[in-house]
């Protein structure tokens, strides 16, 4: 399957790429409607996509799905791909998977697609984005997987998930944060306008380990992460070592050309010139640059 063609196919949905697996209802505990799994499968057999971006699964949550499981057993089979003989990877339903070990199944309805590799990956994503089903930083994990292992734009990221392009730039900026916020932000200790406010200050671990302690609003925050900024211009704050002073209106133009290109955008102000640098990690996100250069 080339490029294109996936895209158009995630562009009409996820149904596309997985044949019939558009009719297979989401259905409530006590919905018994007729859905024909391929097969019975021990659960054994079955393992996670170990690319999937979804890591966090509430515990309380997944006990209360295996206690409908036990009584109503899986109403909405588990979709897997075979990847060796009586071998399968999930490709939607690890949620259902989990519960299911937990409910104490011995084995579990499933419906098998032959996909490969990338399809499955997109599918995961895709999936579980439409669902909701990931928090911020997994979310923003997924897209930085297609982007960079397949070559999508945001561009085509937004059209496929049905968000606007924004949404995605503004999404893959969480992955600047250092890991104890990004550790935050995956618990839902900080949420993604929490997060998104101390990109660019000087110290996101201590102004978000004081957020949270504080109990700030997104709106506070804001104001925290303003102030730093300014501080960091202040020549009073010489003494403090830093890789570069920026003023506080360079530093908002990084912050607003980042937020809309999506990618890191670097501007050294030398007198009454200066350099403005744009990093891309692929050749798409090169030729988007170019096309947005074109249009002006």
């Amino acid at each position: 399957m080339n490029d294109d063609t996936s895209k158009r196919r995630l562009g009409r949905g996820l149904a596309a790429l997985i044949g019939e697996m558009d009719q297979v209802p989401v259905a409530d505990a006590g919905d018994r409607s007729a859905v024909n799994p391929d097969r019975l499968v021990p659960i054994e057999f079955i393992g996670r996509n170990p690319r999937n971006p979804r890591r966090y699964f509430d515990e309380s949550e997944l006990q209360d799905l295996a206690s409908s499981i036990r009584q109503h057993g899986i109403v909405q089979p588990v979709v897997v791909r075979t990847i060796a003989e009586s071998r399968y990877e999930i490709i939607a339903g690890e949620r259902r998977w989990r519960a299911a070990q937990l409910a104490g199944l011995i084995e579990i309805p499933v419906i098998i697609r032959d996909v490969d590799d990338r399809t499955a990956l997109e599918i995961a994503i895709v999936e579980n984005v439409q669902r909701s089903d990931l928090n911020p930083l997994e979310e923003a994990m997924g897209y930085e997987l297609l982007i960079a292992d397949h070559g999508y734009t945001q561009n085509d990221l937004g059209e496929i998930i049905g968000k606007s392009r924004s949404h995605v730039a503004n999404s893959l900026r969480l992955l600047k944060l250092p890991e104890p916020v990004r550790d935050m932000l995956a618990s839902g200790t900080l949420s993604a306008g929490h997060a998104r406010a101390l990109i660019p200050t000087s110290d996101p671990i201590v102004l978000a380990k004081a957020v949270v302690a504080k109990g700030m609003s997104v709106r506070d925050t804001e104001r925290l992460a303003q102030n730093d900024i300014k501080a960091q211009s202040d020549p009073s704050h010489a003494h403090t070592p830093r890789k570069e002073e920026k003023d506080a209106d360079t530093l908002a133009l990084e912050r607003t050309l980042s937020d809309v290109l999506g990618l890191d955008v670097t501007v050294n102000h030398k007198g009454g010139g200066g350099q403005l640098r744009i990093a891309y990690k692929t050749l798409e996100q090169l030729e988007e640059i170019c096309r947005l250069l074109e249009r002006r």
